[in-house]
């Protein structure tokens, strides 16, 4: 049996993250086998990861990938279960990294993502390796990539530490007044995290949404006691309303209520003498759609107890 020092024992830990003992009693089962010893402790923690898999993950942090040329991005959600472990760098540098690899392989899906090679094994083996190291459940939610060719420029921007991100992109005319224009997208994107618009324009509006809002539209004017011929006068003004409302390219930009989105691009592009036309948004809000179950602490012990 090999002699299991202190140094060894401080060195698996600082490779696998795992507690003192956990790595004490892995050496001594690998005889003393470093990556041996990781094994173990890796199948250790799969197990106890798979005890964690069914435990609400509702916090978490949004985060953003952009290539060196700003021509691709990756938005990415990856959820945890308490706002304490979203802060904490261990699963910051998991997030970063994932949305790195997610970038380099162009998988599409989480299953993909599951199923793909990160760091000499199968991303699924890892994820649950962090799970045990960080002792709660970690769900990668959603995310996207987004690529344009030599005349688009995308941008990105990340609000309060994660918890809103925001990817725009925009088609230009020619390669420089796509870079003309990348700091006035991240201030579109900024615009876009604040006032959280629902399209993008007026054209990726589905036509069920603007039929619900002219029967909304028809029954306020019907109750206001408006006759029907001047009901259909009225409808457009109130259509074109909601789309100043709702779609980023016609709000009134943040920084300058006088002008739209549109018009604050096109004043950017034609400043540097071409044209850009914003092509590409979305907006991730971490844990929109999600319920946090509001499990204190005593009733989590007590419910694992049972």
């Amino acid at each position: 049996m090999a002699e299991i020092t202190a140094k060894m024992v401080k060195d698996l830990r600082a490779k696998t993250g795992a507690g003192m003992m956990d790595c004490k009693k892995a050496l001594v089962e690998a005889n003393g086998d470093e990556e041996k010893a990781v094994e173990v402790l890796r199948k250790k923690g799969l197990a106890n990861a798979d005890k964690k898999g069914d435990r609400n993950a509702a916090e978490g942090v949004v985060h953003i990938q952009l290539s060196d040329d700003y021509r691709t991005a990756t938005i990415s959600e990856i959820n945890c279960e308490t706002d304490f472990v979203a802060k904490n760098a261990d699963f910051q540098t998991f997030v970063t990294e994932t949305t790195q690899h997610i970038q380099k392989i162009g998988v599409a899906d989480v299953d993909a993502l599951l199923n793909s090679e990160f760091k000499g094994a199968k991303f699924e083996e890892e994820l649950k390796t962090v799970i045990a190291k960080i002792g709660e459940n970690i769900v990668i939610r959603r995310f996207a990539t987004i690529k344009t060719d030599e005349n688009g420029i995308l941008n990105g921007y990340v609000h309060m530490g994660g918890k809103v991100g925001v990817v725009v992109g925009a088609a230009c005319d020619n390669p420089q007044t796509a870079q003309a224009v990348k700091d006035v997208l991240r201030d579109i994107a900024m615009h876009a995290a604040a006032m959280a618009p629902r399209y993008l324009d007026p054209q990726s509006i589905p036509a069920e949404d603007i039929e619900k809002e002219v029967e909304i539209a028809k029954a306020q004017l019907l109750k206001e006691g408006k006759p029907e011929n001047i009901i259909e006068k009225i409808i457009p003004g109130k259509i074109k309303k909601f789309e100043a409302d709702n779609c980023l390219t016609k709000q009134a930009f943040v920084k300058d209520d006088k002008k739209t989105v549109e018009e604050v691009l096109n004043e950017a592009a034609k400043a540097a003498g071409g044209k850009a036309t914003l092509v590409e948004y979305i907006r991730y809000e971490m844990g929109e759609g999600l319920t946090k179950n509001g499990c204190t602490l005593a009733a989590e012990v007590e419910a694992a107890l049972k």
